[in-house]
């Protein structure tokens, strides 16, 4: 058939939905595309692509997205610590750009502008995937039916049972997002704010209190703000998200609920498993506290509140992103040394840190000792200077 649907495929419930239901109402192939930006193993690919292929997809592709997505979005919320609402490391929105952007390219070389997604007409995802679709591929039709047909999830899975193809009943209870910088969990619980999302629906961390794990240290080295070798072990970034995955799940690290505001304009929540971005972001925030004045931590940090706002409101191609950007490089020039983490039931915190480029180090002053930049009545001058402000505003009362 000419003119296939390209469908932005994950091999979850939506869609996993969409591919017959494309087939017989459009009457055309679909192309069942992944973009891994996971690190996929070899035996899950295949199991993804047995499943698309049952399901009737007249071809399937897997798209290595981790490169760009590194390159391009998560090295700059490890630069910027980002988190929206200072809560949320945003996980898999993050990666919807790219997703949008690897889609498109395979769906010019198949000479189609006809583009699928399983978003729902409630969430922030369909925001970020049109936004992307519609300024990267002429005249694209997206064709979206769990959105814009008002689809439930029991309609889906009965759907796909009656055509003979199982779900299991957790799926269609929850929605699970996975990625390398983090889970996202959204269910019955997470629709209100008064009801706990239960610990049983996180798919990788278990609760605190059954962990049995023993204490373990781990250290980060960096290199001009990004992460590059674990415990003096130089490694590439996918590898280094991938050992820093499984050490954050060992320990039950990055769990979490955010409650905050939708692109729509209305309120959402949702659980979410974020052990890498937890642990980068301690260890990354302490150097940066060694090696960075004060003013540069501070408008650092509202520029990386503002930023990460932008990414998780489909702004990201606004030009401002890419002036943000360039500050985050240039604080970054000296963000180069190494943390010790303490990692424990749940819970870590930093137990050293080293840099060339400390300004703690300095022979100048030392807290809490003498100083040989100054003496003890220039000191004394100083408290006094330093309190005159306020003693003016205590007159004016």
């Amino acid at each position: 058939m000419s003119n296939p649907i390209v469908l932005a495929y994950s091999g979850g419930l939506d869609t996993s939905f969409c591919i017959p239901y494309l087939k017989e109402k459009y009457k055309a192939d679909v192309h069942a595309v992944i973009v891994d930006c996971v690190g996929l193993t070899r035996t899950e690919k295949e199991a993804i692509r047995d499943r698309a292929l049952k399901l009737g997809a007249a071809e399937f592709a897997c798209v290595d997205g981790f490169p760009p997505l590194f390159d391009r979005i998560l090295s700059y919320l490890i630069k910027g610590n980002v988190l929206r609402d200072r809560t949320y490391p945003m996980c898999v929105g993050a990666e919807r750009y790219i997703q949008a952007e690897m889609i498109m390219e395979y769906a010019r070389e198949q000479g189609t502008n006809r583009i699928a997604h399983g978003s729902t007409g409630a969430g922030n995802d369909q925001v970020r995937f049109d936004v992307a679709l519609l300024n990267g591929i002429q005249n694209a039709e997206i064709i979206a039916p769990i959105r814009d047909e008002g689809l439930t999830r029991e309609f889906t899975t009965a759907y796909l049972k009656e055509r003979g193809f199982d779900v299991p009943k957790k799926t269609t209870e929850y929605s699970i997002n996975d990625g390398i910088w983090g889970t996202s969990v959204g269910g019955t619980e997470t629709l209100v704010s008064d009801q706990a999302l239960p610990f049983e629906a996180f798919p990788n961390l278990k609760p605190p209190h059954l962990l049995d794990d023993e204490p373990e240290e781990i250290t980060l080295d960096f290199a001009n703000g990004l992460p590059v070798a674990i415990n003096g072990h130089q490694m590439d970034p996918a590898s280094l998200l991938s050992v820093l995955r499984e050490f954050g799940r060992y320990h039950g690290i990055g769990m979490g609920m955010h409650l905050g505001d939708t692109i729509l304009g209305i309120k959402g929540r949702i659980g979410f498993e974020a052990p890498v971005a937890h642990i980068i972001y301690l260890a990354h925030r302490e150097l940066e506290k060694l090696v960075l004045s004060q003013d540069q931590r501070q408008i650092k940090d509202h520029l990386g509140d503002q930023y990460g706002a932008m990414l998780h409101e489909a702004k990201y191609y606004d030009p401002v992103m890419r002036d943000i950007e360039v500050f985050f490089n240039s604080t970054q020039a000296r963000v180069t040394g190494d943390v010790t983490i303490y990692a424990c039931r749940g819970s870590i915190f930093p137990l050293k840190a080293s840099s060339p480029y400390s300004i703690m180090n300095s022979d100048l002053a030392k807290y809490g000792e003498e100083s040989s930049g100054w003496d003890g009545n220039e000191a004394r001058a100083f408290s006094k200077l330093y309190s005159i402000r306020t003693q003016l505003y205590k007159k004016t009362r």
